[in-house]
């Protein structure tokens, strides 16, 4: 802390040093099995959800519908409702956004970590979780992005080095693990006829192509992201 920023909130923003390269490895290896796991996975699925519908309501704005509102439920499902043309290309970005929202964020967090940001992703998170919230509107909607906003802003500004080094690395990994997942759900799902109004069957309603093609651009998005994203965060530790 300096005199001249006595909150000391200048340095959220400085680059902290790289952990030790175990850090990485230990973390992915972690995430992995938190993603593989039965009861674990269906608790830590409603952040991947929150990212889910947080990506629809962004590219909504983004496309220049109305957004109405984001409701999350405690069985790991949710609903982005925005007003508009009910097809054309800002309905079909629009649907394309859940599924690729957490892969694609987990891929900008390793470019944050390649940049030794950590403080800094962790801030970036916690506001943009409280911008979610504010179009929240149901109950255990508003409970569950108020209390993983809550744990992001006390590692932020409570944890020590290590502690956010170590809780950044594991949210990355499982934000690109926990993008792959929901994917195979959504088909073995569909293949169940239980997923008749998905985001994949709605695209196929929009554009005329079949389902499981827009299933395969989903996987190929989250695939990719963890690949990549994977890269950067184990960089530091294969030199």
């Amino acid at each position: 802390m300096n005199a001249a920023d006595p909150s000391g909130l200048s340095g959220l923003f400085d680059s902290q040093p790289n952990p030790a390269g175990s850090v990485a490895l230990i973390t992915g290896g972690v995430a992995l099995l938190l993603v593989l796991s039965g009861s674990p996975w269906r608790l830590a699925r409603n952040v991947i959800t929150i990212v889910h519908e947080a990506g629809h309501a962004l590219v909504a704005v983004l496309v220049g519908r109305r957004l109405q509102g984001i409701q999350l439920h405690s069985d790991t499902s949710g609903v982005t409702l925005s007003r508009g043309k009910p097809h054309g290309p800002g309905m079909v970005l629009t649907s394309l956004a859940g599924y690729s929202a957490a892969s694609i964020l987990g891929f900008a967090f390793a470019g944050l970590l390649a940049a030794n940001r950590i403080t800094a992703l962790l801030v970036v998170a916690a506001v943009l979780l409280l911008a979610v919230l504010v179009m929240v509107r149901n109950a255990y909607g508003v409970f569950a992005v108020v209390v993983t906003a809550a744990v992001l802003a006390a590692v932020a500004f409570l944890a020590p080095p290590g502690v956010q080094s170590v809780f950044v690395y594991l949210m990355t990994w499982f934000l690109l693990f926990g993008g792959v997942r929901p994917v195979i759900e959504l088909q073995v799902k569909r293949r169940r006829g239980s997923a008749r109004d998905s985001d994949a069957d709605q695209l196929a309603r929009l554009t005329g192509l079949p389902g499981v093609l827009w299933v395969l651009i989903f996987g190929v998005i989250a695939v990719s992201c963890l690949i990549a994203g994977g890269a950067l965060v184990l960089e530091p530790a294969l030199k």
